[in-house]
């Protein structure tokens, strides 16, 4: 298996961060197999979905509705509502494996691996990249 780590920055604002590109990057030329993508993060996750036509923008409202910073989280230090962010990865997990044929990775036409990240206590990021050979 090989793997890379990424350093990601993502500032003091609630994102979702396409990172396709380098994934693509990644696996080019490998064949066949499996790449996974992790976050080692407990306020962060992976997503596959359609960015750019408003998915992800809606994405980050409807976290805010079914997580919102007002409510009375137990988990309490950070900035206020920081409980939210470590609830995140229960409903959006913090890897993705997406296979990988010909040295391309197979998503449909819509969808980008992106990383989630609602913490705004943390601009900075790291994405581990894993290749595993078919």
């Amino acid at each position: 298996m090989d793997s890379v780590v990424l350093k990601v920055h993502t500032g003091s604002r609630e994102v979702v961060l396409d990172l396709t590109g380098r994934c693509e990057q990644f696996v080019s030329g490998r064949g066949d197999g499996l790449l996974h993508v992790f976050v080692p993060h407990a306020t962060a996750g992976v997503a596959i979905l359609e960015t750019g036509a408003g998915s992800d923008d809606d994405l980050l409202a409807v976290l805010e509705d079914l997580l919102p910073r007002d409510f009375g989280w137990r988990h309490r230090h950070g900035s206020p509502g920081h409980g939210r962010d470590h609830v995140l990865p229960a409903l959006i997990p913090p890897y993705a494996t997406v296979p990988v044929l010909g040295g391309r990775l197979t998503l449909g036409t819509w969808q980008s691996i992106c990383l989630v990240d609602t913490n705004r206590d943390n601009p900075d990021r790291q994405v581990r990249l894993s290749f595993l050979a078919g």
